[in-house]
């Protein structure tokens, strides 16, 4: 079969989105944005068609009456991927302890470390037996959490310390995070089918998804990396023109789009066809972007996706001055030493990000009927909530679309702009 592929080089995400040759949707992956954004985009790409593969899985295992094991399927997949990136990341600390730790140290530090990886390796696989919980779908934070907890742990304040195993992990994670794996759906499903026990069947479907060919014929990318894709100009579309067409493709009656991303925002107004004919971007500061709010994350220590969920829990807004990331730790630090509860500061801090969407909006020429919300803050429910406030403050009704993938949004009209090149 053929297909083609759009690809948004974002600067905290980066995601890939496969079409077939009628232009819809087969597979969509993502990962994190690194330095090195050839693999980025590389990692993505698999990603999307392992999805794709998992497609055609679910639709012969559904022939043959197993459709409901591939969910089981997938999520041991993603274990088995997990799984061999530990294994990675031990292999490159205990190379990291030889080649530099003190040697009266050398034997518990690898010991040390053999047995946090250990931990963290039972932890994944009894999670597999429980139901799925909502966390992080990348490597680094699933990791990082249970890494910290665990050096924490089993630390020796006279031996091998905590920052020493914070070093050697914070030094390794970004190389199995720079260097390509073999993640790619042959070399896991197996390990996957074993691991759940599968009947004939469901290896019958899985088989069949192996055999099949899938060809890409065109890609697309865009993205704030776009100038750094490996790909000739002239496959190249701006952020603009992808979001807006991804947008209209969604959501047919889309006539504003706001895209708040990790580095920008983006305020766009398209036409009946989808064609761009306003838009506004945020200035070069990321405050009120993604960035800003992982700042944040950070700050609290608590996982990005964390964020919304609590500033839901508020039961009064608390009055954010300034959106600066530079500055923002200092005003959420004084705001707690005030008294001020947490989910109390998060639900400002998510009111005064919208309010800079809000002037972009304005700028770009208001908010239509229909409007779309696009990006990875989409998927926060208390920028949503504040969204229609505001919007309903200052417009009145409007229809406001955000879809379960707003954040393949550029991807896909990448795609779309592929899937032209080749027809």
């Amino acid at each position: 079969m053929s297909c083609v592929v759009g690809i948004d080089l974002g600067s905290t995400t980066t995601k890939a989105l496969v079409l077939d040759e009628h232009g819809h949707i087969l597979g969509r992956g993502i990962t994190n944005s690194r330095s090195n954004y050839d693999l980025a985009a590389a990692v993505a790409r698999t990603e999307a068609f392992i999805t794709a593969r998992f497609g055609m899985v679910h639709e012969k295992a559904e022939a043959l009456g197993v459709a409901g094991d591939v969910g089981w399927l997938r999520r041991a997949f993603v274990l088995e991927q997990l799984l061999h990136q530990l294994r990675h990341l031990e292999q490159l600390m205990l190379q990291e302890v030889a080649a530099g730790a003190p040697a009266r140290l050398q034997g518990t530090f690898r010991d040390t470390l053999q047995e946090i990886c250990r931990r963290i390796a039972g932890e994944e696989e009894a999670r597999l037996k429980k139901p799925q919980l909502l966390r992080s779908d990348f490597f680094r934070d699933a990791a990082g959490s249970a890494f910290m907890r665990l050096a924490e742990e089993l630390a020796d304040p006279a031996g091998v310390t905590f920052d020493m195993l914070i070093g050697v992990y914070d030094k390794c994670i970004i190389r199995v995070e720079n260097e390509p794996l073999d993640l790619d759906f042959r070399n896991h499903i197996g390990s996957a089918l074993r691991r759940i026990g599968s009947g004939p069947a469901l290896a019958a479907a899985v088989d069949a998804a192996v055999a099949y060919d899938l060809t890409p014929v065109a890609t697309v990318g865009t993205g704030y990396g776009r100038a750094r894709l490996p790909f000739p100009k002239e496959q190249i579309r701006s952020e603009i023109l992808c979001h807006g067409l991804g947008a209209h493709s969604m959501f047919g009656g889309t006539r504003t789009v706001l895209d708040i991303g990790g580095q920008d925002t983006k305020a766009i107004q398209v036409d009946e066809n989808g064609i761009v004919t306003s838009f506004q971007m945020n200035d070069r500061c990321a405050a009120g972007c993604g960035r800003y709010l992982g700042y944040i994350a950070d700050e609290m220590n608590l996982g990005l996706h964390e964020l919304g969920p609590l500033a839901e829990q508020s039961r009064k807004c608390v009055k954010i001055n300034s959106t600066c990331t530079v500055f923002a730790g200092a005003e959420l630090r004084e705001r707690l030493s005030l008294g001020e509860k947490r989910e109390d500061i998060l639900a400002g801090l998510h009111r005064a990000i919208i309010l800079r969407a809000m002037s972009l909006l304005a700028r770009s020429g208001g908010v239509a009927d229909e409007f779309t919300f696009t990006g990875g803050v989409a998927k926060n429910p208390a920028a949503v909530r504040a969204l229609r406030e505001l919007v309903q403050e200052n417009y009145g009704q409007r229809t406001l679309n955000i879809s379960e993938d707003s954040i393949y949004t550029g991807a896909l009209g990448a795609a779309i702009f592929a899937h032209r090149v080749a027809a």
